[in-house]
């Protein structure tokens, strides 16, 4: 007898607002029904290994039976079925959890680590009237004789009536809307090229078998074997739809570098293999499973404004979210992979996760794991390391710099540098310091926009004669990073830069004192002349080659200034100025010179000259290059007069 049964008033709202708004894509609802039935296969395996009355041991699986004659789809499982009372408390009564509910009873019996269910909430069922204008589902529990027909369009009402089916599972049937004129074409659904499709995307691991019958079409053969032109045969297989066994379940021992790297590239459209990856298997306070990618290049759009970072997330062998953000920190957005966890706590559409300690647990574990990885790389395969830091190495000295140097001790050893002494070699902190002398008790540094202009700064001079290293920074970041590290083994960072890099002795003081006092109207004149340009002018005693050079105080470089004013979120009149130190040179003939010049403004000119000078050694563009051209056509002129 057939029974009508109306939803509850609160129920139908839930129902409504399931349909319309909880599913943001109407294409999962392929993944909610076959989940529901490799939760009920769960069941079954559990009741047939525990149950007093033995049930017996089946082959398990999940098939799909498209029918575009009957615009239908039907899903069919040997599970456990449904008792009546069962099928009304779950599919009659919305949000009403069978999983859920089986869950909890589970863990009373402190076995809930022998059976894992996929399907947390009763609602993932009516995510098919999405799609369908009506849903049946016949089933049959191995716990009573008679098999029972639920159907529903969906709206207000249900009935349920006893049926036949000489088997325990579930079939459900679900009848296909129209298509809309502009817009969705639900009929793309019986396709078996996007039945496929939606397999493989959000059920591929799936621990049991789907299953449909596909259509075969192979060359028809003549008496001798030979293919008989323009003449087929067809014929109907049935075919598995998911690899049902996920890489990253394997072992470390099981992969094979072949099988992983056609995965990374099929799953993540790269044409290259992984530069290396991590298989992570982790049980106890956290518990997940990962496998993670770094690549060989730099990513396209990785410097995109469109650029996503995250990991694809798995939750019981189910596709839940693409590029979960949560899962890895912004410096490692280069990161490519996956994680799965039984542990996940998701919203009801199971699209999304809940707000959950366990996800930051999750993150900072593999944060830990990539960098260890990373670690060993530099000390058992330096060639591999070298090619991952000059393509991601600006990443790691971001983690430092974002976290104000909270990641210092973490990701310090994995920073690289080009040096004065070691020319193209790239070396560690750790080395530069093994090599420094027992006299020098600072780590010093430079930066620049590029090793050329770095190796043509004057202030380079005196540490090559000395034979002391410097680290030659050539990234926008380094000096940001540096500021931020402060010291490296206890040992400061000192920029050479700076006017403070160096403390003069007192004969030294005297000595400049003198040659300021001695130098009076020339000193006069060229602060004159770059007042606004520099803060102050004085004498240097460790120039070499070079008449000039420019040197800032109070911890703000010229390189530092210009890439501040160059961030394109900088407001207008905000510019950010270094205070500028012109340092001259008074054993260079250039000098000796100019001090002979009895005409005030020439030597203001000679002055701006020099400015310009080591404006350009420094890397800066003259601001005024009219001017620049002008003075120095004009002392051109007099020197070939002369």
């Amino acid at each position: 007898m057939k029974e009508t049964k109306e939803f509850l008033a609160e129920s139908q709202e839930l129902l409504n607002l399931m349909i319309n708004s909880i599913y943001s894509n109407k294409e999962i609802f392929l993944r909610e029904v076959i989940s529901n039935a490799s939760d009920a296969i769960d069941k079954y395996k559990f009741a047939a290994l525990t149950e007093s009355n033995k049930l017996p041991i089946l082959d398990y699986k999940i098939e799909i039976i498209p029918n575009e004659k009957e615009r239908t789809i039907v899903v069919k499982d040997n599970g456990i079925g449904m008792t009546k009372t069962e099928l009304i408390d779950n599919l009659g009564t919305i949000a009403k959890s069978g999983s859920k509910e089986f869950l909890s009873k589970l863990k009373d019996a402190k076995k809930s680590d022998d059976i894992s269910i996929i399907g947390q909430f009763g609602v993932g069922f009516y995510s098919c009237f999405m799609v369908a204008d009506k849903v049946e589902v016949l089933t049959k529990s191995p716990f009573e004789t008679t098999a029972y027909l639920f159907t529903s369009d969906g709206k207000k009402n249900y009935t349920i009536e006893e049926a036949q089916k000489d088997n325990n599972g579930t079939i459900v049937r679900i009848y296909l809307r129209k298509d809309e004129k502009d817009g969705v074409q639900y009929g793309e659904y019986l396709h078996e090229y996007k039945i496929r499709e939606l397999v493989k995307k959000y059920s591929d691991y799936i621990r049991y078998p789907i299953v449909m019958d596909v259509k075969k079409r192979e060359p028809k053969l003549d008496n001798k074997g030979q293919s008989i032109k323009d003449e087929y045969v067809e014929s109907i297989e049935s075919e598995t739809l998911n690899s049902m066994i996920p890489l990253w379940k394997k072992s470390k021992k099981e992969l094979k570098e072949e099988e992983v790297n056609e995965f990374y590239k099929n799953k993540f459209y790269d044409y290259e293999n992984p530069l290396t990856y991590l298989s992570l298997h982790v049980d106890g306070r956290i518990s997940y499973d990962a496998l993670l990618f770094i690549p060989s290049h730099v990513p396209y759009n990785l410097y995109s404004e469109n650029y996503e970072k995250g990991l694809d997330l798995y939750a019981k062998g189910i596709f839940i979210q693409e590029k979960c953000k949560e899962l890895i920190p912004d410096y490692l957005k280069f990161v490519k992979g996956l994680v799965e966890s039984n542990d996940f706590s998701l919203n009801i559409s199971r699209e999304m996760l809940q707000s959950s300690p366990l996800l930051k647990r999750i993150e900072e574990n593999i944060e830990k794991k990539i960098v260890d990885k990373l670690t060993d790389l530099k000390e058992h395969d330096y060639e591999k390391y070298l090619s991952f830091y000059k393509n991601f190495g600006d990443h790691i000295k971001f983690g430092i710099y974002s976290t104000y140097g909270a990641k210092k001790d973490l990701l310090q050893d994995l920073l690289l540098f080009k040096t004065l002494k070691h020319g193209d070699e790239y070396i560690s902190l750790k080395k530069y310091v093994e090599e420094m002398s027992k006299e020098q008790k600072e780590i010093y540094y430079v930066a620049g926009k590029n090793l050329e202009q770095i190796k043509m700064l004057p202030q380079l001079d005196s540490y090559r004669q000395k034979e002391e290293d410097v680290l030659l920074c050539d990234h926008e970041i380094d000096d940001f990073v540096i500021m931020m590290m402060n010291d490296y083994d206890k040992k400061p960072f000192k920029n050479i830069s700076m006017v403070d890099a160096k403390t003069p002795s007192e004969e030294e003081k005297e000595k400049i004192d003198t040659l300021i006092a001695e130098n009076k109207r020339f000193i006069d004149n060229v602060r004159e002349a770059l007042k606004e340009d520099v803060d102050e002018v004085t004498f240097s005693l460790d120039l070499v080659n070079a008449p000039v050079c420019l040197k800032t105080k109070d911890g703000l470089s010229m390189n530092m200034a210009e890439t501040l004013n160059n961030d394109p979120t900088r407001k207008e009149g905000e510019e950010v100025k270094a205070k500028k130190v012109l340092e001259i040179n008074p054993n260079h003939q250039l000098f000796q010179n100019i001090i002979k010049v009895q005409n005030d403004e020439e030597t203001k000119m000679y002055a701006k000259l020099l400015y310009d000078e080591a404006m350009l050694l420094e890397g800066i563009d003259i601001k005024n290059k009219a001017s620049f051209v002008k003075r120095l056509n004009e002392l051109l002129l007099k020197a070939i007069g002369e």
